[in-house]
């Protein structure tokens, strides 16, 4: 089995199973595909993981910079996950490292110059990659689907992840 075929969560379903399981396992399966894709885009074109990707991305929403651990709870990935993704991006200059006034052990992080330039250009494909991928659904059904799935969305509990899996950086 290939790895494409290893990541269709809906190969799982078989016609006797429930509606609501066959519907989960295509929602994973899409999900995973798209993920997927981006992800090999951002590495081909870029030279850049997703991680590294979403890093960035939390970084830009937030001018005035983020904690270490905030970082972490966003990414719902360990504070470990965090400072490898955090050295590799501040040794190519894309995001430093900012002292706590008043607190020796705690750091603020911010893009640098270079890393908004660099996010503005990735995000922008990013952009453009999502709208490709999303493509064969029309606008208004685009627009069902987002409805449907935000009812979903406030009526499942959330809950905390207790150990984050995430792709390493």
């Amino acid at each position: 089995m290939n790895a494409r075929q290893n990541t269709d969560m809906e190969q799982r379903a078989h016609a006797d199973h429930h509606a609501s399981l066959r519907l989960w396992l295509r929602l994973l399966s899409c999900t995973t595909r798209i993920e997927d894709t981006i992800r090999q885009r951002l590495r081909e074109q870029f030279g850049i993981t997703l991680p590294r990707f979403d890093l960035m991305a939390q970084l830009e929403r937030e001018p005035e910079g983020l904690a270490m651990g905030e970082v972490s709870r966003r990414m719902m990935v360990t504070g470990g996950n965090v400072t490898s993704i955090v050295d590799q991006l501040e040794r190519e200059q894309l995001v430093q490292r900012l002292a706590v006034p008043g607190d020796r052990r705690s750091f603020r992080l911010t893009l640098t110059d270079a890393g908004h330039s660099t996010f503005a250009t990735m995000a922008q494909a990013h952009q453009a990659w999502v709208r490709e991928l999303l493509s064969p659904l029309s606008t208004k059904e685009q627009s069902q689907l987002a409805a449907l799935l935000g009812t979903l969305k406030t009526v499942t509990p959330r809950t905390t992840r207790s150990s984050p899996c995430k792709e390493k950086p």
